[in-house]
């Protein structure tokens, strides 16, 4: 049987997530086969054997990540896995021994036919004397076994699945499972809105620096209007080089005179403090 494909897989999210996506699917593909197994179909009870496998496999190694039901469901699909297993074992056995049945008749018809010669009717004691004549009892015999103890099996196998769908063996397996991926959920999505509000943050950073910058231009422009209009005030200040009103005002409007990031601004030499 091939099995399910687990899909959404992801190598950058954490074990227990990952963890969780394959035991959903391997309870799952278990749980399907239930109602024909439980019918008596005997591919069935095969497939269910092998699903019951690959969810023990997964448990052993990821259980921790679940808690105790996973250590319980563990357990019990091993239990599951054993009995299904001996009732494939008689599945197989039992068509063997009549296979090996019909060829020892055969050969003995084959030895009979050749001893009654050109006789016009078989004489009974040639019968009674066939080569495998002591074989046949002990087979039939093991065959009676085979099939009544492959009754006694599904019987087991019946009782037991109920008594686990009683305990919520698998139901609180499921539902570990769904905790898990809920908060696996919660946690992408809390990732995200706090990349959203960093993101945000960052934007606002931008913008709040850029409009200090641009006021730290408009004083230096106010102040050298100001020392134009007031020859004794410009008299008493140190000359501002080589900055003049038409070069703020582009670089002011074009947005590129400053830096978004800076702190502090040498205008003077047309560059941004370390």
């Amino acid at each position: 049987m091939k099995a399910r494909p687990v899909k959404k897989l992801d190598p950058t999210r954490p074990l227990g997530e990952n963890a969780a996506r394959i035991v959903k699917v391997r309870l799952d593909e278990m749980m399907s086969f239930a109602p024909r197994a439980l019918d008596g179909k005997t591919k069935a009870q095969h497939d269910m054997r092998i699903a019951a496998k690959r969810l023990r496999y997964v448990l052993e190694v990821t259980g921790f990540c679940f808690g105790r039901p996973a250590d319980t469901a563990r357990r019990r699909a091993r239990d599951l896995q054993d009995i299904l297993g001996e009732i494939h074992d008689c599945d197989v056995m039992l068509p063997r021994i009549e296979a090996h049945l019909a060829t020892l008749r055969r050969r003995d018809a084959e030895s009979v036919h050749q001893r009654a010669g050109g006789a016009s009717d078989l004489d009974p004691g040639l019968s009674a004397r066939a080569p495998h004549r002591t074989s046949y009892r002990g087979l039939e015999m093991l065959a009676v076994h085979v099939e009544a103890r492959r009754r006694l099996l599904f019987d087991r196998f019946r009782d037991y699945w109920a008594e686990q769908d009683r305990l919520g063996t698998w139901e609180r397996l499921d539902n570990a499972v769904e905790r898990t991926l809920e908060a696996a959920k919660e946690r992408k999505a809390a990732a995200e809105r706090a990349e959203q509000v960093f993101n945000g943050a960052d934007r606002n950073a931008g913008v709040i620096a850029q409009n200090r910058a641009e006021r730290q231009v408009l004083d230096v422009v106010h102040m050298r209007r100001d020392l134009g209009n007031d020859p004794a005030a410009s008299a008493d200040q140190e000359p501002i080089s080589d900055i003049g009103f038409g070069w703020m005002e582009h670089h002011r409007h074009a947005g590129t005179a400053v830096d978004a990031g800076a702190g502090q601004f040498d205008f003077a030499a047309n560059r941004r403090l370390s």
